[in-house]
């Protein structure tokens, strides 16, 4: 069981205000990658007296310290994820901004290779791709 954005903050020592908790509960429940507009939209159904203003320095707070991965997707507003400890590369479509988070064994593989052709041992990586639906 992964734990809670919650459960994170306390673990490093982040204080949780009541209107942090409540921030932390939206972001650990999504399946998306919310962005602070989105997340406000959220928010405000659970406590409309927190301001967007407090969602930005939240989430600002749960990015540095370790707990959220902040996204910067192409052509969108920063979106934000619960830092997990299974890597995984993301799939973008570009008209709707839907967002498909995959593994690939021989993706993996190959960066692994690449790195190694030029002298490299990986230690980490990003890979985001950018598509459209096909009709089918």
């Amino acid at each position: 069981m992964n734990e809670t954005i919650e459960q994170k903050c306390i673990a490093k020592g982040v204080k949780l205000t009541e209107q942090r908790k409540i921030i932390a509960k939206i972001m650990s429940e999504a399946t998306d990658h919310p962005d602070v507009d989105e997340l406000y939209t959220r928010v405000s159904k659970i406590d409309s007296k927190i301001s967007i203003a407090t969602v930005y320095r939240t989430v600002k707070l749960f990015e540095e310290s370790g707990i959220v991965a902040k996204h910067d997707f192409k052509g969108g507003k920063a979106r934000y994820e619960e830092l997990s400890e299974s890597h995984h590369d993301h799939l973008i479509d570009v008209k709707t901004g839907e967002i498909i988070e995959f593994v690939d064994e021989e993706i993996e593989k190959l960066q692994k290779k690449v790195a190694e052709k030029y002298g490299y041992e990986l230690v980490d990586h990003k890979l985001e791709l950018y598509g459209v639906k096909k009709n089918k």
